[in-house]
């Protein structure tokens, strides 16, 4: 089989396309073909070594713990009735090997597809998708709402855009460039604001027709995040799940501050997403049937396997737009 490996941490060009002897699964687990594969931003930054307080995998590694695609062998105390079947798994933060024509799963990860998802869509929702939803549960959206999505045209904010428009919230998208800020109009935003100008925050304002934001939905951090946080008035919340930014960290108040400005500020993964109720397998499965009902519609784009190097830049300079998949 071919597999993307990666034998030392570094830039994206440490990702090479390589055949490999195809594996095994071992007991409770399957072997799929793999049709799809998700890249998440944290795979580049394992891939680069960064610390972050975490174990780094070790080397050689195949990365991607996102995968979709047809079981085609089972191990010891498998029912081999999941032979054949359409499937998508997350293959936990220590497994990987998703880039990869064949990638091995535990069998307790399984998901079947369901009709009328595509494969790329299925490992949307997998990772991001199960994330969307765990943030979804904690903002309680609703019609009184006015929502600020930052990082709007990613794969994450543009389920939380389409959410939050369906909760009857009017949203704002913050994204970078003209290109993304009509993706984020197209997915049904009352506004977008292109963040990458000097004085952005005026524009913010004026879509905001000088009023203040209920809802603040930050997954960038830094100044960026800091910046649309600001827009919140009395009583708002704010809730963040990344730090995209160039500074690498998330947005935080004082409680000083949150006093101060009377918000709130949750972070709301981590610890936060694993408590919710029926934990992460239930959040996976919401966001699977949320697809399958056309309530999260995932923008996808898509990198042959053999150019996950080329998918890890185009990620890491924001040059991509909505969930990077990549196709063996």
């Amino acid at each position: 089989m071919y597999a993307v490996r990666q034998h030392v941490f570094g830039p994206p060009e440490t990702l090479v396309y390589e055949e490999v002897e195809t594996p095994s699964p071992g007991p409770g687990e399957v072997r799929l073909a793999v049709t799809a594969a998700g890249v998440h931003l944290m795979d580049t930054v394992l891939r680069a070594g960064r610390d972050l307080g975490m174990a780094l995998p070790g080397l050689p590694m195949t990365p991607g713990r996102e995968a979709a695609g047809v079981v085609d062998a089972v191990g010891a105390g498998v029912d081999a009735g999941w032979l054949g079947a359409r499937v998508v798994a997350y293959l936990g933060p220590e497994r990987n090997g998703g880039y990869a024509t064949h990638a091995v799963a535990s069998a307790e990860a399984l998901h079947r597809v369901p009709d009328g998802v595509d494969d790329a869509t299925a490992v949307a929702m997998i990772g991001t998708g199960r994330t969307a939803v765990g943030v979804l549960e904690q903002a309680a959206l609703s019609a009184g709402d006015v929502v600020v999505v930052t990082a709007a045209a990613g794969g994450m904010g543009t389920l939380l855009v389409q959410a939050a428009r369906q909760a009857g919230a009017r949203v704002i998208g913050l994204a970078g460039g003209r290109r993304k800020t009509e993706a984020v109009l197209e997915q049904g935003a009352d506004g977008a604001v292109d963040y990458t100008p000097a004085g952005w925050e005026r524009q913010l304002g004026e879509a905001l027709r000088g009023a203040a934001s209920t809802v603040v939905l930050d997954g960038v951090g830094g100044r960026l995040g800091r910046s649309a946080a600001e827009s919140l008035g009395p009583g708002g919340r704010h809730l963040y799940y990344g730090w995209a930014s160039d500074e690498g960290h998330f947005t935080t108040f004082t409680e000083a501050e949150l006093e101060q400005y009377r918000i709130t500020s949750h972070l709301v993964v981590g610890p936060s997403l694993f408590a919710l109720p029926g934990g992460i397998r239930r959040l996976e499965e919401t966001a699977l049937d949320r697809a399958a009902r056309g309530l999260f519609r995932p923008v996808v784009q898509s990198f042959p396997l053999a150019h996950a190097a080329q998918a890890h830049a185009a990620l890491e300079t924001r040059a991509t737009m909505g969930k990077v998949v990549l196709r063996p």
